[in-house]
């Protein structure tokens, strides 16, 4: 920790991750963004990215899920008729997907109460866990979001899931804009375009922390979360310099 002009900043990796005052949030981990059966994989996008990424994402909601770490799930959520889709959303589309289109009209996914829309297997939630319905690119954007993790004590957001350039940055930028410490999980997010992908993760980098889903999983182990947590209350307490 260190203190700014009389404010304690929390410093270190292991202290912003804190079990006691995280949340991973998933983003859109659903079938019509991720799945080759969804929307996007019949169309032909390419989705190499996302199998490793799901594979290390279930290890860190794994070990979120044995640290007690709040874990909140968010999804994707279009009305049918296109009702949550204003014409600025709609021209917003239609320039996102244009090459996959090709020419067509603005596509359809993510609609509510569809197979598209349900998260993938191996990330479905917990009956305990939140989960936010959206329809806007970030998570926080007409949600409870924010009202939820402040009730729950949250003070540092973990963000994971898909897409990078779009919801996943979204939803960081409005971390921080409420107030919250932004970690970004660098290997545990994901993008069905390589260099939208990598451009968002150069901008990320010098806004936000970053950590690998593996990083995060060793803080949340059982004897790290004991360690930080204890090294907290003691300068809480002041038995201990910050």
């Amino acid at each position: 920790m260190m203190v700014v002009d009389g404010k304690v900043v929390l410093d270190c990796l292991d202290e912003l991750v804190d079990p006691c005052h995280t949340a991973l949030v998933i983003i859109d981990m659903q079938r019509d963004f991720v799945a080759p059966d969804g929307v996007f994989g019949r169309l032909g996008v390419d989705l190499s990215m996302y199998p490793p990424m799901r594979r290390r994402l279930v290890r860190l909601l794994g070990a979120a899920r044995g640290a007690g770490v709040l874990v909140v799930h968010v999804a994707m959520t279009s009305l049918p008729g296109r009702r949550s889709d204003s014409p600025a959303q709609i021209r917003f589309n239609l320039r996102m997907h244009e090459g996959v289109r090709a020419g067509g009209p603005p596509l359809i996914y993510t609609v509510a109460g569809t197979r598209g829309h349900e998260f993938v297997d191996e990330l479905v939630p917990w009956p305990d866990e939140p989960v936010v319905s959206k329809h806007r690119s970030s998570a926080f954007w007409g949600t409870d979001l924010a009202m939820l993790l402040r009730s729950n004590g949250v003070q540092t957001v973990v963000a994971a899931g898909c897409t990078t350039e779009g919801c996943v940055e979204s939803t960081a930028r409005d971390a921080l804009f409420e107030d919250f410490y932004t970690v970004v999980a660098e290997d545990g997010v994901a993008s069905d375009d390589v260099e939208q992908h990598a451009a968002s993760m150069l901008l990320m980098r010098h806004r936000f922390d970053l950590a690998t889903c593996a990083q995060l999983a060793a803080i949340w182990s059982p004897a790290s979360s004991h360690e930080v947590g204890d090294r907290e209350r003691a300068v809480g307490s002041g038995l201990v310099r910050r």
